[in-house]
C-alpha cells in the first residue's frame, strides 16, 4: 500500500511564485514534481480538481499522489468520496464543490 509524505504546513491562501518555491516538498500532493500545493482546504480542492491534469507521472506517483490528496483533505475538512486516483477527473462522484 502507497502512504503518504503530505505533511501540515503553516502557508495558507494565495502563494505565490516565491511562496510556492518555499515549501516543502511534503506540501505537495505530486512532491517529486512539486505540483499541486496542499497548504488549505481551497488548494486540496485544486489537487482534486487538476489531478488528471498533471502529466509525465507514473500510475505509482498518481498512487502516491492521491494519498496525499486524501491525507490533507482529512486535515482540512474535504470530504472526498472516490477511492481511488481513477475515478477522479471523471462525472463527479463526490460531494466536492471543486467538481462543479
Amino acid at each position: 500500500m502507497t502512504q503518504t509524505t503530505w505533511k501540515p504546513h503553516a502557508q495558507h491562501g494565495e502563494l505565490s511564485s516565491k511562496d510556492r518555491d518555499h515549501l516543502p516538498e511534503s506540501a505537495f500532493a505530486f512532491p517529486k514534481q512539486r505540483k499541486e500545493p496542499m497548504t488549505d482546504a481551497s488548494h486540496v480542492k485544486n489537487a482534486l480538481s487538476r489531478f488528471d491534469q498533471v502529466d509525465d507521472v507514473s500510475d505509482a506517483e498518481r498512487d502516491a499522489a492521491f494519498e496525499n490528496i486524501k491525507a490533507a483533505a482529512k486535515h482540512f475538512g474535504v470530504e472526498i468520496t472516490e477511492t481511488n486516483w481513477k475515478d477522479l477527473g471523471k462525472k463527479p462522484h463526490t460531494k466536492n464543490p471543486a467538481h462543479k
